[in-house]
Protein backbone atom coordinates (compact mmCIF):
# COMPACT_ATOMS: atom_id res chain seq x y z
CA UNK A 1 0.00 0.00 0.00
CA UNK A 2 1.03 3.13 -0.78
CA UNK A 3 0.61 6.12 1.49
CA UNK A 4 0.53 10.33 1.17
CA UNK A 5 1.27 12.83 3.89
CA UNK A 6 1.21 16.71 4.11
CA UNK A 7 3.99 17.31 6.18
CA UNK A 8 4.64 21.14 8.06
CA UNK A 9 8.48 21.75 9.20
CA UNK A 10 10.84 24.62 10.53
CA UNK A 11 13.99 23.62 8.90
CA UNK A 12 16.38 25.98 10.88
CA UNK A 13 17.70 22.98 12.95
CA UNK A 14 18.01 20.81 10.04
CA UNK A 15 20.64 20.34 7.30
CA UNK A 16 17.70 20.00 4.64
CA UNK A 17 15.40 17.66 3.77
CA UNK A 18 17.42 14.74 2.26
CA UNK A 19 19.37 12.59 4.56
CA UNK A 20 22.83 13.18 5.36
CA UNK A 21 25.57 11.25 7.37
CA UNK A 22 27.01 14.25 9.36
CA UNK A 23 23.79 16.00 10.25
CA UNK A 24 20.12 15.85 11.34
CA UNK A 25 17.83 16.05 8.80
CA UNK A 26 13.74 16.02 7.87
CA UNK A 27 13.78 12.88 5.89
CA UNK A 28 15.66 11.23 8.04
CA UNK A 29 13.28 12.38 11.23
CA UNK A 30 10.17 11.52 9.58
CA UNK A 31 11.13 7.90 8.62
CA UNK A 32 12.22 7.04 11.87
CA UNK A 33 8.68 8.41 13.06
CA UNK A 34 7.18 6.33 10.43
CA UNK A 35 9.55 2.93 10.73
CA UNK A 36 8.49 3.26 14.56
CA UNK A 37 4.70 3.03 13.95
CA UNK A 38 5.10 0.34 10.65
CA UNK A 39 7.42 -1.50 12.65
CA UNK A 40 9.57 -1.68 9.45
CA UNK A 41 11.96 0.43 8.03
CA UNK A 42 10.17 3.22 6.07
CA UNK A 43 11.61 5.16 3.30
CA UNK A 44 9.71 8.18 2.05
CA UNK A 45 9.80 9.80 -1.17
CA UNK A 46 8.71 13.80 -1.26
CA UNK A 47 7.76 16.06 -3.82
CA UNK A 48 10.73 18.73 -3.81
CA UNK A 49 14.18 18.65 -1.63
CA UNK A 50 14.69 22.02 0.43
CA UNK A 51 18.32 23.22 1.52
CA UNK A 52 19.44 23.89 4.96
CA UNK A 53 17.32 25.84 6.85
CA UNK A 54 14.27 25.99 4.46
CA UNK A 55 10.89 25.07 6.00
CA UNK A 56 7.55 23.90 4.17
CA UNK A 57 3.94 25.12 5.01
CA UNK A 58 3.27 21.54 2.94
CA UNK A 59 5.49 19.48 1.82
CA UNK A 60 4.37 15.89 0.02
CA UNK A 61 5.62 12.66 0.22
CA UNK A 62 4.92 9.27 0.07
CA UNK A 63 5.97 5.95 1.67
CA UNK A 64 5.04 1.91 0.76
CA UNK A 65 4.02 -0.13 3.29
CA UNK A 66 2.73 -3.86 3.99
CA UNK A 67 1.74 -2.56 7.68
CA UNK A 68 -1.96 -2.63 8.06
CA UNK A 69 -2.58 0.75 10.55
CA UNK A 70 -6.01 2.82 11.34
CA UNK A 71 -5.03 6.16 9.32
CA UNK A 72 -5.43 7.56 12.56
CA UNK A 73 -2.48 5.91 13.90
CA UNK A 74 -0.18 7.38 10.74
CA UNK A 75 -1.23 11.08 11.67
CA UNK A 76 -1.13 10.78 15.95
CA UNK A 77 1.22 8.00 16.09
CA UNK A 78 3.68 9.03 13.92
CA UNK A 79 3.31 13.11 15.03
CA UNK A 80 3.85 11.73 18.60
CA UNK A 81 7.37 10.44 17.37
CA UNK A 82 8.15 13.27 15.83
CA UNK A 83 10.17 16.55 16.95
CA UNK A 84 8.14 19.46 17.37
CA UNK A 85 9.60 20.69 14.32
CA UNK A 86 8.10 18.77 12.47
CA UNK A 87 4.51 17.82 11.35
CA UNK A 88 2.66 15.06 9.70
CA UNK A 89 -1.05 17.67 8.79
CA UNK A 90 -2.58 14.67 6.40
CA UNK A 91 -2.75 11.30 5.57
CA UNK A 92 -4.41 9.90 2.53
CA UNK A 93 -4.14 6.56 0.25
CA UNK A 94 -2.43 7.02 -3.14
CA UNK A 95 -4.81 6.67 -6.05
CA UNK A 96 -3.23 4.91 -9.12
CA UNK A 97 0.25 5.34 -9.88
CA UNK A 98 0.75 8.48 -7.86
CA UNK A 99 4.27 9.61 -6.87
CA UNK A 100 5.01 12.79 -4.95
CA UNK A 101 7.75 13.75 -7.06
CA UNK A 102 7.21 12.80 -10.42
CA UNK A 103 2.95 13.46 -10.42
CA UNK A 104 3.18 16.72 -9.33
CA UNK A 105 2.11 19.29 -12.08
CA UNK A 106 3.32 22.72 -9.55
CA UNK A 107 5.08 23.75 -6.89
CA UNK A 108 4.44 26.92 -4.81
CA UNK A 109 7.32 28.44 -2.67
CA UNK A 110 6.79 31.86 -0.49
CA UNK A 111 9.69 33.85 0.56
CA UNK A 112 9.14 36.46 3.34
CA UNK A 113 11.43 39.15 4.00
CA UNK A 114 11.21 40.83 7.21
CA UNK A 115 11.64 44.64 5.95
CA UNK A 116 12.15 47.15 9.10
CA UNK A 117 15.06 48.90 10.33
CA UNK A 118 16.18 46.34 13.58
CA UNK A 119 15.91 42.24 12.72
CA UNK A 120 13.21 40.05 14.19
CA UNK A 121 13.39 38.98 17.58
CA UNK A 122 11.05 36.44 17.13
CA UNK A 123 11.23 35.66 13.85
CA UNK A 124 14.84 35.62 13.11
CA UNK A 125 14.96 31.71 11.69
CA UNK A 126 11.82 32.16 9.81
CA UNK A 127 12.10 35.37 7.47
CA UNK A 128 15.01 36.94 5.46
CA UNK A 129 15.75 40.31 7.36
CA UNK A 130 16.56 43.55 4.82
CA UNK A 131 16.95 46.43 6.72
CA UNK A 132 16.77 49.09 3.51
CA UNK A 133 13.18 49.89 2.50
CA UNK A 134 11.67 47.90 -0.15
CA UNK A 135 9.49 48.93 -3.14
CA UNK A 136 6.98 45.79 -3.23
CA UNK A 137 5.11 47.14 -6.25
CA UNK A 138 8.58 47.84 -8.38
CA UNK A 139 9.71 44.32 -7.48
CA UNK A 140 6.40 42.70 -8.41
CA UNK A 141 6.41 44.47 -11.52
CA UNK A 142 9.79 43.43 -12.40
CA UNK A 143 9.25 39.79 -11.88
CA UNK A 144 6.25 39.95 -14.25
CA UNK A 145 9.02 39.37 -16.99
CA UNK A 146 9.95 35.82 -15.37
CA UNK A 147 6.03 34.37 -16.74
CA UNK A 148 6.48 31.64 -18.81
CA UNK A 149 8.86 29.28 -19.71
CA UNK A 150 12.40 30.15 -19.86
CA UNK A 151 16.07 29.42 -19.89
CA UNK A 152 16.64 30.59 -16.25
CA UNK A 153 20.36 29.92 -16.03
CA UNK A 154 21.01 33.23 -14.45
CA UNK A 155 18.90 32.29 -11.17
CA UNK A 156 20.52 28.52 -11.27
CA UNK A 157 22.96 27.68 -8.63
CA UNK A 158 26.39 26.80 -10.36
CA UNK A 159 26.19 23.20 -8.50
CA UNK A 160 22.64 22.54 -10.16
CA UNK A 161 22.58 19.13 -11.36
CA UNK A 162 19.65 19.67 -13.42
CA UNK A 163 20.09 18.51 -17.00
CA UNK A 164 18.32 21.46 -18.58
CA UNK A 165 18.18 25.35 -17.55
CA UNK A 166 14.40 25.73 -18.79
CA UNK A 167 11.54 25.95 -16.68
CA UNK A 168 7.55 27.00 -17.03
CA UNK A 169 6.96 29.81 -14.57
CA UNK A 170 2.83 29.81 -13.84
CA UNK A 171 3.36 33.39 -11.53
CA UNK A 172 5.41 35.66 -9.10
CA UNK A 173 3.60 38.09 -6.78
CA UNK A 174 5.37 40.46 -4.59
CA UNK A 175 3.53 42.33 -1.91
CA UNK A 176 3.77 44.03 1.38
CA UNK A 177 2.05 42.68 4.66
CA UNK A 178 2.81 45.58 6.97
CA UNK A 179 7.07 45.20 7.91
CA UNK A 180 7.02 42.10 5.99
CA UNK A 181 7.53 41.92 1.87
CA UNK A 182 6.38 38.40 0.46
CA UNK A 183 7.15 36.92 -2.89
CA UNK A 184 4.88 34.34 -4.08
CA UNK A 185 5.80 32.12 -6.56
CA UNK A 186 5.00 28.70 -8.76
CA UNK A 187 6.54 26.66 -11.64
CA UNK A 188 6.33 23.37 -12.89
CA UNK A 189 9.47 22.92 -11.10
CA UNK A 190 12.21 24.58 -10.07
CA UNK A 191 16.56 24.96 -10.10
CA UNK A 192 18.66 24.63 -7.26
CA UNK A 193 18.85 27.74 -5.30
CA UNK A 194 15.89 29.36 -7.84
CA UNK A 195 13.73 30.94 -5.65
CA UNK A 196 16.25 32.52 -3.73
CA UNK A 197 18.50 33.68 -6.65
CA UNK A 198 15.13 35.24 -7.87
CA UNK A 199 14.39 36.65 -4.31
CA UNK A 200 17.77 38.60 -4.00
CA UNK A 201 17.57 39.85 -7.66
CA UNK A 202 14.00 41.15 -6.80
CA UNK A 203 15.58 42.73 -3.71
CA UNK A 204 18.02 44.61 -5.79
CA UNK A 205 15.36 46.17 -7.35
CA UNK A 206 13.55 46.90 -4.38
CA UNK A 207 16.21 48.88 -3.01
CA UNK A 208 16.53 50.70 -6.16
CA UNK A 209 20.26 49.46 -6.73
CA UNK A 210 19.01 47.75 -9.97
CA UNK A 211 16.43 49.42 -12.46
CA UNK A 212 13.04 47.47 -12.78
CA UNK A 213 14.29 45.81 -16.02
CA UNK A 214 17.22 44.27 -14.58
CA UNK A 215 15.30 40.81 -14.21
CA UNK A 216 14.72 40.90 -17.71
CA UNK A 217 18.01 41.69 -18.52
CA UNK A 218 19.60 38.55 -16.22
CA UNK A 219 17.27 36.53 -17.57
CA UNK A 220 18.37 37.23 -21.11
CA UNK A 221 21.60 37.02 -20.81
CA UNK A 222 22.18 33.75 -19.53
CA UNK A 223 25.13 34.07 -17.16
CA UNK A 224 24.78 33.49 -13.20
CA UNK A 225 27.67 35.56 -12.61
CA UNK A 226 26.01 38.82 -13.45
CA UNK A 227 23.10 38.05 -10.81
CA UNK A 228 22.35 38.97 -7.02
CA UNK A 229 24.14 36.87 -4.37
CA UNK A 230 21.93 34.34 -3.73
CA UNK A 231 19.41 35.43 -0.89
CA UNK A 232 19.46 33.43 2.83
CA UNK A 233 17.74 30.21 3.44
CA UNK A 234 15.89 31.54 6.08
CA UNK A 235 12.72 33.07 4.57
CA UNK A 236 11.83 30.60 2.43
CA UNK A 237 8.62 28.07 2.67
CA UNK A 238 7.77 25.11 0.18
CA UNK A 239 4.61 26.58 0.19
CA UNK A 240 2.44 23.33 -1.73
CA UNK A 241 2.10 21.26 -4.33
CA UNK A 242 -0.34 20.57 -6.82
CA UNK A 243 -1.32 17.59 -8.49
CA UNK A 244 -3.75 16.31 -10.87
CA UNK A 245 -7.33 15.81 -9.47
CA UNK A 246 -7.73 12.19 -10.34
CA UNK A 247 -5.24 12.02 -7.71
CA UNK A 248 -7.90 12.85 -4.93
CA UNK A 249 -5.60 15.49 -3.34
CA UNK A 250 -6.88 18.58 -1.66
CA UNK A 251 -6.04 21.55 -3.68
CA UNK A 252 -4.14 24.55 -2.03
CA UNK A 253 -6.27 27.75 -3.32
CA UNK A 254 -2.88 29.41 -4.31
CA UNK A 255 -3.04 27.34 -7.43
CA UNK A 256 -6.38 28.73 -8.53
CA UNK A 257 -4.15 31.59 -10.22
CA UNK A 258 -2.24 28.12 -12.46
CA UNK A 259 -3.25 28.92 -16.33
CA UNK A 260 -5.38 26.47 -17.84
CA UNK A 261 -2.18 24.72 -19.88
CA UNK A 262 -0.22 23.77 -16.84
CA UNK A 263 1.26 20.99 -17.44
CA UNK A 264 3.64 18.14 -16.03
CA UNK A 265 7.50 19.10 -15.58
CA UNK A 266 9.58 15.83 -17.17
Amino acid sequence: MRIVLGIEYNGSAYCGWQAQAHAPSVQRVLEQALSKIANHPVTVSCAGRTDSGVHALEQVVHFDTDAQRPWAAWLLGGNSQLPDAVRILWVKPAIGDFHARYSAIARFYRYIICNRPVKSALLHQQTTWCYESLDAEKMHQAAQSLLGEHDFTSFRAQSCESKSPNRLMYFVDVYRDGDKVIMDISANAFLHHMVRNIAGVLMEIGSGKQATDWAQFLLDAKDRKLAARTAPPEGLYLGGVYYPEHFGLVKNPVFDKLPGDAKRFD
